[in-house]
């Protein structure tokens, strides 16, 4: 039976199966995994072959893994070498940030937006806790606004208290398969709750002793829609360290780069001290964002460190 994988929690998995059914799956002994160097071989999202042991008992075996239409992935928190796959078989990523309690960082929401466009997956951007901005924050607002929309990425302002957004985020939501990520305590299972009370997701006020968020959701996990769709709820993430992106190919994932590159006098072009180099040319004239050209320049010297 063809089934999605809707939880992960080590080696066992819950799979939704062609009859509608949930069932406790785990993979075949002697299924092989070929070239697989993540953490976790079987995804939230991914769709499988599973035979069923037990009709009652809603047990099942997995034996195949069907190819992914795109993942994405990040540093496995416990094993810099390893890779993790956050979820797979996406529509679209949509990043939650805030900038109070806690300040989400430009440096994490761009390798983030890296990660989505490396595996092509559109990415929206959602600014959450609205109603906690004061002048300084809006005007802040308004400057990544106009960074990230006039690169093509779509931005959302969104107050669970105020209700400001939370119709728009709903139909972005509407029958597409959504990935939910972001810091915890930026209030992404806030949202959700406000917009689908019948899933009840674990919410946590940010710690005040360390301004971070505290953690709640343990592993990735899938729920549908009302009305159709799906969002697959995430564990809130501290960091975000980039994997299987080398270094000559860090400016393709800026999309505001990726259309000046061929410009540039050599093809392989960093973009650093070259000479005619159509990129920093472009930062010059303002037409790709300085915030931005920094945030390359400071991903380029960390990759390969550890996160």
């Amino acid at each position: 039976m063809r089934a999605r994988i809707y939880k992960s929690t080590g080696s066992w998995y819950i799979a939704k199966g062609e009859d509608g059914r949930l069932y406790n799956a785990r993979i075949k002994g002697v299924m092989k995994i070929e070239g697989i160097t993540s953490t976790n071989p079987i995804a939230v999202g991914d769709e499988v072959e599973m035979e069923i042991e037990e009709v009652e008992e809603e047990s099942a075996i997995i034996s195949t893994i069907h190819d992914r239409k795109n993942y994405v992935a990040r540093i496995s928190p416990h094993n810099k070498h390893l890779h993790h796959i956050i979820a797979s078989n996406l529509d679209q990523s949509l990043l939650f940030v805030t900038l109070k309690d806690p300040k989400t960082s430009q440096g994490f929401m761009d390798r983030f937006l890296i990660s989505c466009e490396a595996y092509h997956v559109p990415a929206i951007i959602v600014f959450n806790k609205s109603d906690i901005y004061r002048k300084k924050e809006m005007e802040k607002f308004e400057q990544l606004q106009d960074i990230y929309t006039k690169i093509g990425y779509q931005v959302l302002l969104c107050s669970v208290e105020k209700r400001e957004g939370l119709e728009v985020l709903k139909n972005i939501l509407h029958n597409k398969t959504s990935l939910l990520s972001g810091h915890s305590g930026v209030g992404k299972s806030t949202c959700v709750n406000a917009l689908f009370p019948e899933f009840n997701l674990r919410t946590q006020e940010v710690s005040g002793w360390s301004g971070k968020g505290m953690h709640t959701t343990t592993f990735a996990e899938m729920f549908d829609l009302p009305g159709g769709g799906h969002i697959i709820d995430t564990p809130g993430v501290r960091e975000f360290g980039l994997v299987d992106i080398e270094k000559e190919e860090l400016a393709h994932y800026f999309p505001e780069m990726r259309k000046k590159m061929n410009d540039c006098q050599f093809n392989n072009c960093m973009h650093i001290e070259e000479p005619n180099c159509a990129v920093k040319k472009a930062v010059m004239q303002g037409e790709i964002s300085e915030e931005r050209y920094i945030s390359y320049r400071t991903i380029l010297d960390t990759m390969g460190e550890e996160y």
